[in-house]
């Protein structure tokens, strides 16, 4: 996807970073953000992907939440497979600008995560007395679709 990419101005200082109305992302060694999706009604947690400074500007011009593949090695929208895209509310950075926060709505079948799931979230780790380092429960969030049927190779 060839695309003008806006350079964000560099980080300032500690206070104009943390105290200014200037975007500064201070992205990091691998040149992302943190980027979390939450629903924009319920405030769930959706999932937690990785921007760079084109998918940061791609989901600002667009209003489409873009992400950066760390294994792919490209920006992906979210959903231009699955049709379940994440079209962005509001978008936050955090007090040091290395993080953002997608207030979402999801569109297609209502699905944040590839396996079908509408979170990413969808198992617990259990803590306290009932922990095991090894194990992990369901969270009891259903599948809204098969991945299987929707993700077939292109051929």
């Amino acid at each position: 996807m060839a695309h003008d990419v806006p350079k964000f101005a560099v980080p300032g200082n500690a206070d104009e970073v943390e105290n200014g109305l200037g975007l500064m992302p201070r992205f990091d060694g691998a040149g992302g953000v943190a980027a979390v999706a939450t629903d924009a009604d319920t405030g769930e947690v959706l999932m937690l992907a990785w921007m760079n400074d084109e998918a940061l500007a791609l989901t600002i011009e667009t209003g489409e939440a873009h992400f950066w593949s760390r294994s792919k090695k490209r920006i992906w929208k979210k959903g231009e497979e699955s049709g379940n895209v994440l079209k962005v509310e509001e978008l936050r950075t955090d007090c040091d600008q290395d993080a953002v926060w997608l207030k979402v709505r999801i569109t297609g079948h209502g699905a944040a995560c590839h396996t079908g799931h509408r979170t990413c979230f969808y198992r617990r780790i259990p803590v306290g007395e009932a922990a095991s380092k090894t194990s992990l429960e369901h969270a009891g969030t259903p599948r809204a679709f098969d991945p299987a049927t929707v993700y077939r190779p292109k051929g």
